[in-house]
């Protein structure tokens, strides 16, 4: 594979984001994807919170645009999986398909949603089952949901549907909440919130969109069905940070520890979106951070004097 000015590691709206501006920038560019170009949000069926589009769009289609874009102004695009960088001063970057020399890496892989791994939650994943309140929790209005998790998340997610749903199930696998003591004590005092101790998901239910859920009482073991129109799940976010641990700067969970400018520990590499820690998750902000990275890029190419 040939050397490039910058290798961008992850095809989400942050790394699409970088790649138009460093290619536009005219410097040699790469991003690679493990996946599908677009990351996580092109499960989504509408999103309603990305400037420029009143009545929304899906989230294929807005990856689908972004793509598009981005090969228009004639970034190159690969998709494979990266397995390592090792620094330099100049970086290698290993595939599964072969090495690559770059002056320069961003890196925008994204973190997963952690699952629950129960029946059902793959199959209706986008027909029910959320993981950002954020995002759908409109589609709710006025009907009966459930959030699954007890720590700041869930709770900052069960306040967030509460404006939209008629009622929201917490159910957390303790008998106490993880989350601050602030939103504890908004969540535990709130008439439309009720809580569901001491209890997992064993099943989620539906045939082409979710009808309820199976529960497990993990200390007496009883099962029950609880009907709900929609699930959101709050078990947290797993950063794709793992490749990067014996370079970089992480803190305690995993995420890359960037400054304002995206720049991380190691000269030359940057990172912007998810896989960052304090980002937002949002699309809109993972725009932004992609376009700082690359401005960032840009800057440090030129002053190496190594800009193509």
């Amino acid at each position: 594979m040939s050397d490039y000015d910058v290798v961008i590691i992850g095809g989400g709206p942050a790394g699409l984001a970088a790649g138009l501006y460093t290619a536009r920038a005219g410097l040699k560019s790469v991003l690679i994807e493990r996946g599908v170009f677009g990351g996580q949000i092109i499960n989504a069926r509408l999103v309603e919170n990305y400037p420029g589009f009143p009545e929304g769009i899906s989230g294929a289609e807005l990856c689908e645009y972004m793509y598009q874009q981005v090969t228009k102004h004639n970034l190159e695009t690969i998709t494979t999986e990266v397995t390592e960088a090792k620094p330099g001063n100049i970086y290698k970057v290993s595939t599964t398909e072969g090495s690559i020399q770059t002056k320069s890496i961003i890196i925008a892989a994204g973190s997963e949603y952690r699952k629950l791994d129960v029946a059902g939650e793959k199959r209706l994943s986008g027909y029910g089952v959320s993981y950002c309140a954020t995002c759908d929790g409109l589609f709710y209005r006025g009907r009966n949901v459930a959030v699954v998790g007890g720590g700041d998340t869930a709770i900052t997610d069960a306040l967030e549907l509460i404006q939209h749903a008629n009622k929201v199930y917490v159910i957390h696998r303790r008998d106490q909440l993880r989350a601050g003591k602030f939103l504890q004590q908004r969540a535990l005092t709130h008439p439309k919130l009720e809580f569901i101790w001491n209890t997992a998901v064993d099943e989620i239910l539906g045939e082409k969109i979710l009808s309820g859920l199976t529960l497990y009482n993990v200390k007496t073991g009883q099962r029950s069905t609880l009907k709900v129109d929609g699930v959101f799940i709050a078990a947290g976010l797993i950063p794709n940070s793992r490749i990067f641990s014996n370079i970089l700067e992480l803190d305690n969970n995993g995420y890359i520890i960037t400054d304002e400018t995206m720049a991380t520990s190691a000269i030359g590499i940057f990172a912007a979106g998810d896989i960052r820690k304090n980002s937002a998750r949002q699309i809109a902000t993972a725009v932004g951070d992609g376009v700082t990275a690359a401005m960032t890029t840009f800057k440090f190419i030129q002053e190496q004097g190594n800009g193509t």
